[in-house]
């Protein structure tokens, strides 16, 4: 057990900088690399590239990112957490494993392995068991989508993250387990922190989320200010200096671009956020409306005073289900009248579809460079005659893929036979896609059993 340790965000998202873990790594003394990959829609992306080829559903960029820095890593004793094992764990550690070997890292090397999640094929079971899995948003039974389910995970929490570390990896994998519990697992095993210590896991908790978004914590993406915020190029991602107490700091590596402030930790507090009072996850309940932050000097917020609850006897679980096709094409349109000329576009495509009789659930135009931000409010005091370019873009849904397939030759015609001066048409043809819908659910706890496996490199 010890007093502190320094917990550093590596990865956002799946698709972020790659160069801040080895920076993160690098750049300063730190315990533990947190990187977080996962969110709702990625998990049936890699459930897809599974059903293709066994060896795949995990973010395949987390491998490369290992070998550049299991050398280091191992020299500096800095272990991982990560969820960058997606709905295949197992092949995820196999491929950094291989790694680790062609490294010259054999017998050094302890990989955690954290499954249990995933319920695609438990589904029928749960069903018939009583677990309807209705949808949160509107109530309805799991049945209703069944035959068009992609993929379903229930989110574990921080538990068999500290159960693997306690069991000696180096470096921890896992599938859907939560973003905060990547932060908070490492905290629960240094300090001995009990699981009904509510007050100290709603703190790592909270850390968790201060930091589970990346460099959106130390001034990426930080609304306030942000002209004022130095070296963005140079962006120094958030590290956690956590004690026993559930007292942290917020800081990052010293000589790095961004900012770490009070302001900045607020923004990214209250992101994704709904009651404050009941931020509920697999492992307590966090009371936002409790945190104290302070500045403690150049890049350095205190956070204390976090106050936790019970857990509930729920999991969240995410499911993605096929919903139907969609496709997108833009066409830039330039003065004089940009904007008419787009309007005049969009009437003329929208008369032909019904002129073809497509049949669609959804047309929706935005006009990019006018209102497709902030929509009706953009246009409510009039839309100057000056604006130099439009983009217009315009998207249909549906069910079959054939009205959406016909709406795709409908576009590029407008160059010749529509408004003048269209300037770029771009991407060529749009192409359809498959749409993924989200499916939020719960699951009596009871019906999932976290695994921890260990793999000695």
């Amino acid at each position: 057990m010890t007093d502190a340790v320094r917990i550093a965000a590596g990865q956002g998202f799946w698709g972020d900088w790659l160069e801040a873990p080895y920076r993160q790594v690098t750049g300063g003394p730190i315990d533990y690399l947190m990187m977080d990959y996962l969110a709702e829609v990625t998990m049936s992306i890699m459930q897809k590239q599974k059903s293709r080829d066994p060896g795949l559903g995990y973010a395949k960029d987390f491998v490369p990112s290992m070998e550049r820095l299991l050398p280091v890593l191992t020299e500096r004793r800095v272990k991982v957490t990560s969820n960058a094992g997606g709905v295949n764990p197992r092949a995820c550690a196999e491929a950094v494993a291989a790694t680790a070997r062609t490294l010259g890292l054999s017998g050094k090397l302890t990989i955690g392995i954290v499954t249990g999640d995933e319920l695609l094929g438990r589904l029928d079971e749960l069903l018939a068991g009583g677990q309807a899995l209705h949808n949160l948003d509107t109530a309805r039974p799991l049945s209703d989508v069944r035959d068009r389910v992609l993929s379903a995970n229930a989110y574990l929490g921080a538990a068999p993250v500290a159960l693997a570390l306690q069991r000696g990896a180096d470096i921890v994998i896992t599938g859907r387990v939560t973003d905060t519990g990547l932060t908070l697992g490492p905290m629960m095993h240094a300090f001995g922190w009990r699981a009904d210590a509510w007050d100290r896991l709603a703190a790592g908790t909270v850390a968790g989320h201060i930091i589970e978004c990346g460099a959106q914590a130390s001034g990426g993406n930080c609304l306030i200010d942000w002209q004022r915020i130095p070296d963005l190029a140079n962006v120094g991602y958030p590290i956690v200096e956590a004690h026993a107490d559930g007292t942290f700091d917020v800081t990052k590596h010293p000589g790095t671009g961004g900012r770490v402030s009070v302001a900045g930790v607020t923004e990214q507090l209250v992101y994704e956020m709904g009651n404050p009072a009941e931020y509920i996850t697999p492992d307590c309940v966090a009371d936002f409306t409790t945190i104290r932050l302070a500045e403690r000097g150049k890049d350095r917020v205190r956070v204390s005073g976090v106050r936790g609850r019970p857990a509930t006897d729920k999991l969240k679980v995410s499911l993605a289900y096929f919903y139907g096709y969609k496709a997108v094409g833009t066409l830039v349109y330039a003065w004089p009248d940009a904007y008419r000329k787009a309007q005049a576009a969009d009437r003329v495509l929208r008369q032909r579809l019904k002129d073809l009789g497509l049949e669609f659930e959804t047309i929706l135009t935005e006009f990019v460079g006018v209102d497709a931000t902030h929509g009706r409010l953009a246009t409510a005091a009039g839309v100057s005659a000056d604006i130099p370019e439009v983009q217009l873009r315009i998207g249909v849904r549906a069910r079959d893929k054939a009205p959406v397939e016909r709406f795709t030759r409908e576009i590029a015609p407008l160059i010749l036979n529509g408004p003048p001066s269209v300037t770029g048409f771009a991407g060529g043809r749009p192409k359809p896609e498959e749409i993924v819908a989200y499916w939020p659910a719960l699951i009596d706890k009871r019906e999932v059993q976290p695994c921890v496996e260990l793999m000695r490199v």
